[in-house]
C-alpha cells in the first residue's frame, strides 16, 4: 500500500492481450522469440492456445468443403452393422431413395450402416458425403463417399452435421447415434436450429426408447407434447422420405 492508502500498481508484463502480474510476469523470452527459435521443445503444439488454431482450422475447412453441397439429410447408424445384415440393405434403400428425392446424404463416413447409406446414395447417382472422426482405432472413410472430411474434434463435426442438414434419420445404432440423436433434439427443442424432423427408423429397435421418453420423460413433466412430437417413428423408407420432403417444402415456403 502507498502512503495515501491506494494500491500500488503491480509490476506487469504484457503477452499480447494478456496481462501477467506479480510472480506470473517472470518470462525470460518473448512470444515471437519462442516462435522463431527452432531449438526449443515441440510440446507447444499440444498447448491449449495452439489447439484453438486447430479448432478454427477445422471449422474453416468444414465450412469451405460443405457450403456448396445440395440440400442434405444426415443419416446415423451403427458402424458394426454387417453387410449381410438386413439393416445394411435397408440403409442402401434409404440412401438411394433420398438421392432420388433430390437430397444429398451425409453420414459419419464409416463402415456398417453409414457405408450402406453412402453406397445406396452413390449407386442412385446422388451426392454422398462422409464426415469422419479421428478415433483410437483405424476406421477410415468408406469407398462410397464422394466428398469426405475428417475431423479431430467431435464438436466441430457435430456442428457440420447440424448446419448442413435438412433432417436427421437414425438407423439402429449405439452410443454415437444416441449422442447425435439427443443433441439434435435438444437444439431443435431450444430453437438453436430451425426445426427439422428427426426420424427413428426401425420400430423394433427404437420402440422401447420412444415408449420410455413418452411414459417416463413426458409423463413426469420433463418435456411437453410438442417435444415428443419432434420424433417420428417408422419402418418404411417411403414414409421417412415423405417426412423429410414435407418438412423441406414447408421450410422453403417459409423462407
Amino acid at each position: 500500500m502507498s502512503e495515501n492508502g491506494a494500491d500500488e500498481h503491480p509490476k506487469e508484463k504484457q503477452r499480447g492481450p494478456v496481462v501477467l502480474r506479480r510472480e506470473r510476469n517472470k518470462e525470460l523470452t518473448t512470444t515471437d522469440q519462442r516462435l522463431l527459435d527452432s531449438r526449443g521443445p515441440s510440446d507447444w503444439v499440444h498447448t491449449d492456445p495452439w489447439r484453438v488454431l486447430r479448432i478454427q482450422a477445422e471449422f474453416v475447412e468444414g465450412f469451405g468443403a460443405l457450403a456448396g453441397i445440395p440440400s442434405a439429410v444426415t443419416v446415423f447408424g451403427s458402424a458394426r452393422t454387417e453387410r449381410a445384415h438386413p439393416e445394411y440393405e435397408v440403409g442402401r434403400q434409404l440412401g438411394g431413395a433420398l438421392a432420388e428425392a433430390g437430397f444429398a446424404v451425409t453420414t459419419g463416413g464409416g463402415p456398417g450402416a453409414m457405408e450402406a447409406v453412402n453406397r445406396g446414395c452413390s449407386e442412385a447417382g446422388g451426392y454422398s458425403v462422409g464426415l469422419g472422426i479421428e478415433l483410437p482405432f483405424e476406421q477410415g472413410l468408406n469407398p462410397w463417399v464422394d466428398l469426405g472430411v475428417n475431423f479431430r474434434y467431435f464438436f466441430v463435426r457435430k456442428t457440420m452435421f447440424i448446419k448442413y442438414s435438412q433432417a436427421f434419420i437414425c438407423l439402429p445404432g449405439g452410443f454415437g447415434t444416441l449422442d447425435e440423436l439427443f443433441e439434435a433434439l435438444t437444439l431443435v427443442q431450444t430453437k438453436k436450429v430451425t426445426k427439422f424432423p428427426v426420424v427413428l427408423f426401425g420400430r423394433s429397435y427404437w420402440q422401447g426408447l420412444y415408449d420410455w421418453v413418452r411414459d417416463s420423460v413426458l409423463d413426469s413433466g420433463k418435456i411437453g407434447d410438442k417435444d415428443l412430437a419432434l420424433l417420428h417413428l417408422t419402418d418404411d423408407v417411403e414414409d421417412a422420405v415423405r417426412v423429410v420432403k414435407e418438412a423441406h417444402q414447408a421450410w422453403g415456403e417459409a423462407h
